[in-house]
């Protein structure tokens, strides 16, 4: 009788010294040492999709086939099924082309299931080029792409004897990739003239039994490379897959379950109390807009998450996290099933609304107040339509975090936050994947980022083991999250990578891996939070800082949109509060704001978006319509006989060489003949901001070449390659000529394809000189800056950001220095000493630099990906710069950004005018700005006003809040308008007195007593 063959080196050299026939059974059917590369190879053969299919276990996925019947139609809308299913079908087949671009092609799929099939596992395989969606019985079922690994649709898992045979489907076919149609690369414009095909459309069988084995097969031969030859498990996974090959006949399926118990074997091996736990969960990042137009996003929602029900109902376990409240109503509107579908699984518990905000947000460009609004219309909208409202701000794929995150999210219900982008650093990498996060006024959040440094995993044992080696909180946590699913352009989680997950939930060797919620990673990680780390301040990526300049005319029209619906609500309050018969526009509003909060997307108002996007924008942006600011007072019709104002007038002097001089008694500005800045006093004292033979307001020319992501990123090199553009002497000329207002302006040659002309104002009264600048702008990457070299020493420069302003070093002491060479500000940056100092104030750009003694504004880039016409044509924008005596503060800078961008405007009064200033409200101390004052969001609080105040000076401050509106009773809110139940504030002599500390934002409503008329 022969003997049994064995594996175990033990068994092996039992045998090494013996003769006979035994022994060389034992040694040819399971040799003593084995060579592990040609081992592993050989399992990677047994499993490939490529090389020797038509014998290895790959090649038996599928079974039996037939063919469908097809027929087709095209069309360059985005028809409903409805609409669709009612167009005239011509006959199709396999190998068609269809197209181009954005276009749709429809097919009708008829088909018919053998007989024979009964009791198997049936599939519709199909493959083409475009993203396609599976329409059975009038509703979407599932998503087809290539790219995301889904070629199949499940008719049946398993034919019954009564299920029909013939049926017939639709398939909807967009002419676009998972990303886009790129011409020649990802972030390419699109291809228009791109043509698709459909390369496979059939009916076959699906061996479910074969699909296990591979998962098996795969993650035995990831152990085997992830732990290194140097492992005992790993080798234990290696011999383990090779015996498996060494069992299984791909020819003969009943040697599959000496094969399958080999890996249960393996996999059923436990791991000890201390394996660090992974929370996988199910999740689909879609953006809603990029490399695609918005209406493109509905149906790759459609298709994504039609996708993950099919997965909800045949894993009760799997958990999906789904972001954008956005993306949730367009699916409301448009597939009604679909949606009522998500609100059941969200019953269960399996469908996560995660994030809190109307779409996933740019971190840095919109203002506080917009930032505010996405929470405030996000969380009502999932409170309305899910029944609560969520508990974890979720940003993967921003590019930064500003620094009062903390505290608008603690406002709006949320302490824990999600992403992953600062693992793109360029420079530094960040030294935490699970700490507190403290805000500008102290606030603090739970934030994690997932240490796979990825929001698109796939369930392999590579992610799984770089989820552990890669945390940096290693002993002050012992929980990761996992997100798993294809994700930008949609796609999300297939069985495969639920399959891996299940499989590696308890295995020797590896980390425990369980399928999980957002809810529940969290609940985890503040169990283990006692020794985790604080960060204080901004969240800074070192990357994609293009993006606070490209496509300036989406971030004028965000400006500008910005303050508008700022306006619209001030006057709309103001109009409630004095009239009862005005009806506060509330549903116009709520339209309007989320217009603007979906252009606040972070791959739309950045610029990183192609053409078709940036005009939607811009169309959108043209809906909100423009209004006059806010306030009024007496202006009385000026006539010759009137005195000047009591401020000095403007004086305006050219010399012989063409310099000019404009002084209004508040500062001086000297202009050299070409328009540069040769001296800025401020009079009073007579001190100079200008650097000594430096000239200001200096147009710098970059070379502006990325390495690859060209919209989105400013390399450091740019630096390297400054090229001032020099005017022409005698093309500075006087404007106004003085009085109220006083200006110079000058033409000035860029490039042989660009020029700009420039008004230089300066107005009685006033403490800055503006700068009133058109450009034509035709470059191919190039960057336009300019720059201000100030008379001032200081390690630090002062940025306004959302409610609030931070400092950034002006020097390269250490990498984290140098990273930031170039960054984001609002309205305003400042360069001070002790009791001197100058501030640059702009009305419509984000990004800036304060290098050294030199202020610097970004204007206007050329990149040419994804959008080849980005920032070309006609540009308008304003800037100012204000030397100030002592502390920005103290001299007024906040409020002078402000006037900038919300100017006065005179305009004629119905009827007579009134005969003295009126003031709705107004606060004591001069560092609480009243930033907000709107109609509080319920329905039942009609004449209830809400007023968000903050601290803009850093400091702790006691004020007064007086107001002529009235007012029955006040209390503090947070920011989604939910009262303080300890809050209430006593109305004294119409004053109400409040309290803030350095940088915080509070929120108020004011119930308005009932109009006397």
């Amino acid at each position: 009788m022969p003997e049994r063959l064995v594996l175990s080196g033990a068994r092996s050299r039992q045998h090494q010294g013996s003769s006979g026939k035994g022994r060389c059974i034992v040694m040819a059917a399971a040799p003593f040492l084995k060579h592990w590369r040609t081992t592993f190879e050989r399992v990677e053969k047994f499993v490939s999709p490529i090389y020797f299919t038509d014998c290895n276990l790959r090649g038996r996925l599928f079974g039996d086939s037939c063919p469908v019947t097809l027929s087709s139609f095209l069309t360059p809308e985005r028809l409903p099924y409805e609409k669709a299913v009612q167009q005239n079908f011509s006959p199709a087949q396999v190998g068609d082309s269809f197209g181009p671009t954005w276009w749709t092609c429809w097919f009708r799929v008829e088909l018919v299931i053998p007989e024979v099939w009964v009791g198997k596992e049936v599939h519709l395989c199909w493959e083409s080029d475009g993203e396609s969606l599976v329409w059975r019985d009038g509703e979407p079922v599932q998503g087809l792409t290539k790219e995301g690994e889904k070629t199949s649709y499940v008719l049946s898992e398993r034919l019954h004897a009564a299920d029909p045979r013939s049926l017939t489907l639709y398939v909807e076919v967009a002419c676009n990739g998972l990303l886009g149609a790129g011409k020649g690369s990802m972030i390419a414009a699109p291809d228009p003239e791109k043509m698709f095909q459909l390369s496979q459309a059939k009916l076959a069988v699906f061996h479910r039994d074969v699909h296990n084995l591979l998962v098996d097969l795969e993650l035995l031969l990831g152990v085997a490379k992830g732990l290194g030859e140097d492992n005992q498990r790993s080798f234990q996974a290696l011999y383990t897959a090779n015996q498996m090959v060494n069992i299984c006949d791909p020819a003969q399926p009943e040697t599959y379950p000496a094969a399958e118990a080999l890996a249960s074997k393996f996999f059923g091996q436990r791991g000890g109390e201390s394996q660090h736990t992974i929370h996988a969960t199910g999740h689909c990042h879609i953006d809603t807009a990029w490399l695609w137009p918005f209406k493109e996003t509905v149906r790759k929602c459609a298709r994504s998450w039609s996708t993950a029900v099919k997965l909800m109902e045949r894993n009760t376990e799997f958990t999906f996290a789904c972001s954008q409240a956005q993306q949730l109503e367009w699916v409301k509107n448009q597939y009604p099933g679909l949606y009522a579908q998500l609100q059941e699984f969200a019953c269960r518990g399996q469908f996560v609304p995660v994030g809190g905000t109307w779409v996933e947000m740019d971190g840095n460009l919109p203002s506080g107040e917009a930032m505010v609004r996405q929470f405030l219309q996000g969380q009502n909208f999932f409170l309305q339509e899910f029944g609560k409202m969520c508990s974890e701000f979720w940003l993967p794929d921003t590019f930064g975090y500003s620094a009062q995150l903390p505290q608008i999210m603690q406002g709006c219900g949320i302490k824990r936050f999600l992403t992953q982008k600062l693992s793109w650093n360029l420079v530094n990498s960040f030294p935490h994947h699970t700490f507190f996060w403290e805000g500008l006024d102290g606030s603090q959040v739970l934030v994690h980022f997932p240490p796979g440094d990825s929001y698109g995993m796939q369930g392999s044992v590579e992610e799984v083991l770089k989820t552990v080696t890669n945390n940096r909180d290693k002993g002050r946590t012992n929980h990761s999250g996992f997100l798993f699913g294809f994700g930008d352009g949609g796609g999300g989680p297939t069985q495969t990578m639920l399959d891996r997950l299940k499989r590696l939930g308890n295995t020797d060797g590896l980390p425990r891996v369980q399928l999980s919620s957002p809810g529940q990673l969290f609940t985890a990680l503040e169990r283990d939070s006692g020794q985790l780390c604080t960060w204080v301040g901004e969240l800074f990526l070192e990357l994609h800082n293009g993006t606070y300049t490209t496509h300036a005319q989406l971030k004028k029209g965000n400006r500008e949109c910005e303050q508008i619906l700022h306006d619209v609500e001030l006057l709309s309050s103001l109009a409630l509060a004095r009239s009862a018969q005005f009806l506060y526009p509330a549903v116009q509003l709520q339209r309007l704001w989320r217009l603007l909060l979906l252009n606040q997307f972070h791959d739309v108002v950045t610029g990183s978006c192609i053409q078709l996007v940036a005009e939607d924008a811009m169309n959108y942006y043209e809906a909100l319509v423009t209004v006059p600011s806010i306030g009024y007072a007496p202006a009385p019709t000026p006539t010759s006989l009137q005195p000047l104002l009591p401020q000095q007038p403007v004086f305006v002097m050219q010399e012989t060489d063409g310099s000019v001089t404009l002084d209004n008694g508040i500062i001086r500005v000297r202009l050299d003949p070409t328009g540069c800045l040769t001296s800025l006093v401020l009079v009073a004292s007579g001190r100079e901001a200008i650097a000594e033979g430096a000239l200001g307001n200096q147009f710098v020319l970059f070379d502006d070449v990325p390495l690859y992501w060209d919209a989105w990123d400013v390399m450091d090199y740019h630096l390297e390659t400054r090229k001032p553009v020099r005017g022409q002497a005698g093309t500075l000329a006087v404007g106004a000529e003085g009085g109220l207002r006083g200006s110079a302006w000058f033409l000035l040659q860029i490039s042989p394809n660009s020029r700009l002309s420039q008004e230089v104002v300066l107005d009685v009264g006033c403490p800055y000189v503006r700068f009133h600048t058109e450009v034509h702008w035709h470059e191919t990457h190039k960057f336009l800056k300019v720059e201000f070299p100030a008379r001032v020493r200081s390690p630090q420069a002062t940025y306004e950001i959302q409610f609030g302003h931070l400092q950034r070093p002006t020097h390269n002491n250490t990498s984290w220095d140098w990273a930031r060479y170039e960054v984001w500000a609002h309205r305003w940056i400042d360069l001070s000493e002790c009791d001197f100092g100058l501030a640059l104030l702009n009305n419509c750009k984000y990004g800036t630099s304060v290098r050294g003694n030199v202020l610097s504004l970004s204007l206007l880039r050329a990149p040419k990906a994804p959008d080849v016409t980005a920032d070309m044509g006609r540009h308008e924008f304003t800037y100012a710069l204000m030397p100030h005596k002592g502390s920005f503060q103290e001299a007024g800078v906040i409020q002078a950004a402000y006037n900038l961008n919300f100017p006065l405007l005179a305009l004629p009064a119905p009827g007579p005018a009134p005969d003295t200033t009126w003031s709705a409200f107004s606060v004591s101390s001069p560092a609480v700005v009243l930033e907000t004052i709107k109609q509080a969001e319920k329905s039942h609080q009609h004449r209830t006003l809400v007023l968000r105040l903050y601290e803009a000076h850093g400091s702790h401050v006691d004020c007064w809040l007086h107001t002529s509106l009235p007012v029955q009773e006040a209390t503090l809110c947070d920011l989604l308008e939910q009262r303080d139940p300890t809050g209430h504030l006593s109305l004294q002599d119409n004053r109400l007195k409040l309290t803030f500390s350095p940088f915080q934002v509070r929120s108020l409503l004011l119930v308005l007593q009932p109009p006397a008329n």
